[in-house]
């Protein structure tokens, strides 16, 4: 029977036995402590004694953890649910089939990736696969599949909450911008499902290496099983999972335009050698022309485009096997 397992250990066997040789004992990973994002109720924006108190939370999570999670999001359990569903189905096809672009999948060229090309060292594997597709595939399709449709009524209710956190950030800075609204339109972000397979060397691999998020927000439905961690106060911590929560992230956009306010937080999944582990992400980002410059004179960074920092981000990982992003 054919594997849908993505063959890691085949691919980068150079890497397992060189490391392995001379160190077996290797382990990426520290004991952290396990800890609650900030937890925030979003129907109290509808509550008028509550809204600002509201909002003043979630940009005070947004400068001190760069990490919240929330609740009433207008996102309903079904549809979550529903898009796991499908999510588990698609990944549970003949690997040749999904990295070959299988005419059922009808997903553009480079939307299915897995690990991580250009590991230099196994600190660098990606022990993880994922379905990378931008919207605009979705909305322009006329594929009816199961599948689509979810991945596009998803897709849509997500677009509507990133657009509402992201004004709220804007004004909490003292700006109406109408940046978000005019450049990060649904046909310019992403939604990138994930799956993370049962690791037989769990210490010695990440499911998705320590980085920061490229775009301005990133909205999270993560499972019941855990493995993301962030840094917190210089150090890395767990992340309680809580499967009827979505999780916010601060993209690195957002701290740049923020001038520094709001903050892009490294963070990783690490492997389960017991479980595998599935999340859908929505990647809330502009248009490649979109110039980034700070809402706040001195800024800490130079103008640049988004498209300009991609193609940054791609070469370093390219060259050096990891994103150095902002800095």
């Amino acid at each position: 029977m054919e594997s849908f397992d993505p063959p890691f250990q085949e691919f980068y066997k150079k890497l397992f036995d060189d490391e392995v040789t001379i160190k077996n004992d290797t382990n990426v990973l520290d004991v952290v402590e396990e800890r609650e994002l900030p937890l925030i109720d979003l129907s109290r924006l509808n509550i008028e004694q509550e809204e600002e108190i509201c909002k003043r939370e979630i940009a005070k999570a947004s400068q001190e953890w760069g990490f919240f999670q929330v609740i009433n999001h207008g996102i309903s359990s079904q549809l979550l649910e529903k898009m796991r569903y499908e999510q588990v189905k698609v990944f549970k096809r003949p690997f040749q089939d999904k990295a070959n672009g299988h005419p059922d999948l009808n997903f553009s060229a480079g939307s299915y990736r897995w690990g991580t090309p250009s590991a230099n060292c196994l600190r660098q594997i990606a022990w993880s696969e994922a379905f990378h597709v931008p919207l605009a595939d979705i909305s322009t399709t006329g594929d009816l599949s199961t599948l689509r449709t979810t991945m596009k009524l998803l897709a849509t209710k997500i677009s509507d909450l990133a657009q509402k956190l992201s004004e709220i950030l804007a004004e909490q800075l003292g700006h109406k911008s109408d940046l978000f609204k005019e450049k990060c339109s649904p046909t310019s972000c992403y939604l990138r499902m994930n799956r993370y397979p049962v690791c037989p060397i769990s210490s010695q691999v990440f499911g998705l290496m320590p980085h920061t998020d490229s775009d301005f927000l990133t909205i999270l439905y993560q499972d019941q099983i855990g493995g993301l961690q962030l840094v917190k106060d210089g150090k890395w911590i767990t992340v309680k999972p809580n499967p009827k929560t979505l999780i916010i992230n601060i993209g690195d956009l957002f701290q740049a335009w923020s001038n520094d306010v709001y903050k892009s937080v490294e963070h990783r999944v690490v492997t389960n050698k017991h479980v595998e582990r599935f999340s859908t992400a929505y990647f809330f980002c502009p248009s490649y022309e979109t110039m980034i410059q700070s809402c706040i004179e001195n800024s800490v960074y130079r103008r640049f485009s988004f498209g300009e920092f991609r193609q940054h981000v791609q070469d370093d990982v390219n060259m050096l096997g990891y994103k150095i992003g902002l800095p």
